[in-house]
């Protein structure tokens, strides 16, 4: 049951509970949907914590940058070619 399922089951029970007065005998329709409205809560729960759950947040991919080697020369003026 998905969380449609479970949204539906909340929306039926409040019907039951607070927008009818419907009397059948041998079944109370308030509890019924009460009944429903708990299911429907518990099924949210579990639907959101095992949705959390299945979100696994991967690092961005990042290219691997070597280690850059400093060069050790000597800049005299005349080896860059501006003294030239």
């Amino acid at each position: 049951m998905g969380l449609g399922g479970c949204i539906i089951l909340i929306a039926v029970g409040a019907i039951l509970t607070f927008a009818t007065d419907w009397d059948m005998q041998g079944v109370n329709l308030d509890l019924v949907g009460i009944i429903l409205m708990v299911v429907g809560l518990i099924g949210v729960s579990t639907f959101s914590s095992i949705a959390r759950r299945r979100r696994v947040v991967m690092p961005p991919n990042t290219p691997v940058v070597e280690e850059e080697r400093r060069h050790t020369t000597r800049r005299d003026g005349y080896s860059d070619g501006y003294g030239i």
